[in-house]
C-alpha cells in the first residue's frame, strides 16, 4: 500500500503469535494486490476500466464498494470513491478495511493485546500493560515534531486523514473540488473501518463534518483548520493535552 506498517504483540506464545502475524500480513499483501490503482492488472483497476462485470467481482471488492456506498449516502455525497475525473479510487476505504481485517485475524487466533499501526491508522486490542492503554499520538499538521494529543486507546481504532503529507488528495464528492476546509481530521471509533471512513468524510465535509461524525459512530474527533485552529467534539476536547 506504499505505507509502513508495524505490529506490537504482548502476552502471547511466540509460535502462536508468529503464525497469526504471518497470516495477517499475508492478508494485507493480498489486499494491496487487489486494490492497488497503480497496478493495471489489479482487480480494482480492471473493474474501474469496465473489464470485470459487477456480477463477477470478488467478495472483497463487493464489500469495499458497499462500505463506500453507505458512507456516500450517510455523508450526503461528500465521501466518494469516484475521483473528479470519474476514475474509481477506493483508497479512502481500503487501508482501514484491510488493517481491521488483519486485526480480526489476530483476534481470531487468540491474541488479545496488540497494536497494529498502518501508516498512522491504528487498531488496538487490550492493554500493553495492566491499567494502561495503548498510546496513539495525534500529530500537529504544522510541525512533525509536535503532538496535539496522545490518546490512550483500548480495543478501538484511530484514523487520521490529512493534507500535510500527500497534499490535497481528498475531494468533496458533492462538488468535485479538493477538500480545503481542514488540513487534518482524526477520529477515534470502536473499529478502524469506522474510524477511517469517518476521518476521510470529515476532511471532505470540512468543519461541519465534526458533529456529523459524532452522530455516525465517532467516539472523539480532533480536526485542524488551515489557520491552525483546533476543532473538536466534546469527547475530543477532553483528550487534548493528554500525555503519556
Amino acid at each position: 500500500m506504499g505505507i509502513p506498517m508495524s505490529l506490537d504483540v504482548r502476552g502471547a506464545d511466540r509460535p502462536q503469535a508468529w503464525a497469526a502475524v504471518t497470516e495477517a500480513f499475508e492478508l494485507l499483501h493480498a489486499a494491496d494486490r487487489r486494490f492497488d490503482r497503480r497496478r493495471p492488472d489489479s482487480e480494482v483497476s480492471r473493474y474501474g476500466r469496465g473489464e470485470v462485470p459487477p456480477a463477477l467481482i470478488s467478495d472483497e471488492l463487493r464489500e469495499v464498494l458497499a462500505l463506500a456506498e453507505r458512507t456516500t449516502d450517510a455523508s450526503g455525497g461528500a465521501f466518494s470513491v469516484r475521483a473528479p475525473d470519474g476514475s474509481l479510487d477506493t483508497d479512502g476505504v481500503v487501508k482501514g478495511w484491510a488493517a481491521q481485517r488483519a486485526a480480526d485475524v489476530l483476534r481470531a487466533a487468540g491474541l488479545t493485546r496488540f497494536c497494529l499501526n498502518a501508516g498512522g491508522d491504528v487498531a488496538t486490542a487490550g492493554e500493553p500493560e495492566q491499567g494502561r492503554g495503548w498510546n496513539v499520538a495525534v500529530r500537529d499538521p504544522a510541525d512533525a515534531q509536535r503532538f496535539l494529543a496522545i490518546l490512550e486507546v483500548r480495543d478501538g481504532g484511530v484514523a487520521t486523514s490529512g493534507t500535510y503529507e500527500r497534499g490535497g488528495h481528498v475531494w468533496d464528492g458533492r462538488t468535485g473540488a479538493t477538500a480545503a476546509g481542514l488540513v487534518s481530521a482524526t477520529v477515534v471509533a470502536a473499529d478502524l473501518v469506522t474510524a477511517d471512513l469517518l476521518a476521510t468524510s470529515v476532511l471532505a465535509l470540512g468543519p461541519d463534518g465534526i458533529a456529523w461524525a459524532s452522530a455516525h459512530g465517532a467516539a472523539a474527533v480532533i480536526a485542524v483548520r488551515p489557520d491552525g485552529q483546533v476543532l473538536t467534539d466534546r469527547a475530543g476536547a477532553s483528550l487534548l493535552g493528554t500525555s503519556v
